[in-house]
């Protein structure tokens, strides 16, 4: 299994920046993809990033490109979503999701193990 605990959601103003991290444990080598998904009140869950675990291939949702970047760090089993340029549209909470197979996919039911979720908030 893979225990998945993100941190870093916060407030900040429109324009700002602020980064996520989503720390995984546990049975890690079964994991290959590691995305971000949102989920705003009244919505469905969105995806908004996805990268490969090792070879480190990258997809945005066309929302977000230009202003969000994720990356990973293999020895610390971390991955991180940075995120520019913040909107008032991107306040969710957001989740860390990861993903047994090797093929990056935007379906939330797709993914195997997900975190507890972290609170972005974004000012006008």
């Amino acid at each position: 299994q893979v225990q998945l605990v993100e941190s870093g959601g916060g407030l900040v103003q429109a324009g700002g920046s602020l980064r996520l991290s989503c720390a995984a444990s546990g049975r890690t080598l079964s994991s290959n993809v590691m995305g971000w998904f949102r989920q705003a009140p009244g919505k469905e869950r969105e995806f908004v990033a996805a990268i490969s675990w090792s070879v480190g291939n990258t997809y945005y949702a066309n929302s977000v490109k230009g202003r969000f970047t994720i990356s990973r760090d293999n020895a610390k089993n971390t991955v991180y979503l940075q995120m520019n340029s913040l909107k008032p549209e991107d306040t969710a909470v957001y989740y860390c999701a990861a993903r047994d197979r090797n093929s990056i996919v935007t379906l939330e039911r797709l993914y195997d193990y997900w975190g507890q979720g972290t609170q972005v908030t974004v000012s006008s």
